[in-house]
């Protein structure tokens, strides 16, 4: 049996509040080791680009009511998106940080790492009840493309050990999920939406079903 705080502290692992220091300093890392600086370009680009998305999608939703009930979709899923985008690139950093010049033998396993972390933090979203699977799926696939297009755009070279990475990012990541402020994205993005429709209460999960029932009921 899980504690009852194991969900709600996985599902912190992909908050915007969390990921994005740990990109600024896993783009530092990259950018400074020579070759690699297209590939930071290429995953910031991407990256900014799937927050985009990410953002019109649930704009689109809570303002202008468009879902699909039949797949319980109202929204790409911002933390699974964020994960996917950054923890399989974290898992290569660390493992080059800790493997050195061997790391380019190794490197399948970070990237592994990484994926079964952004994987984790995608059931959290489940399990807390605040996406469906559907929604999951595609926030990990959209941030998969992220992290596929930035090590598609580079070679990572070999270099020595750098053991200050691992523990930073261990530190960084394990004390902020259960003392870090929560978050306020998603308000931020449904007084976006509401200021862009014009509604005066977001559109919601219950209401989509609902609308759907009638919809179905009156044919």
């Amino acid at each position: 049996m899980l504690p009852d705080t194991f969900w709600p502290l996985v599902t912190r692992l992909g908050e915007a509040q969390i990921l994005l220091p740990t990109v600024a300093l896993l783009a530092v890392w990259f950018a400074r080791r020579g070759r690699c600086v297209r590939l930071v370009a290429m995953w910031l680009v991407g990256l900014c680009g799937a927050i985009g998305l990410t953002t019109l999608s649930k704009i689109a939703f809570m303002g202008y009511g468009w879902g699909y009930a039949p797949l319980d979709y109202t929204g790409i899923s911002g933390h699974s998106m964020f994960a996917a985008s950054v923890y399989p690139m974290a898992g290569i950093a660390v493992l080059h940080a800790v493997a050195g010049p061997r790391a380019l033998d190794w490197r399948w396993s970070g990237l592994a790492l990484g994926c079964a972390a952004a994987g984790l933090v995608g059931a959290s979203r489940v399990a807390v009840g605040a996406h469906s699977v559907f929604e999951v799926l595609l926030g990990l696939g959209l941030g998969g493309l992220v992290s596929l297009a930035a090590l598609s755009a580079g070679r990572l070279p070999a270099v020595r050990p750098a053991l200050w990475l691992p523990l930073a990012l261990a530190v960084w990541l394990s004390v902020t999920p259960a003392h870090a402020p929560p978050s306020n994205t998603h308000g931020l993005v449904t007084r976006l939406a509401l200021q862009v429709s014009g509604r005066t209460a977001p559109y919601t999960r219950a209401e989509l079903h609902r609308d759907w029932r009638q919809q179905h009921a009156a044919r």
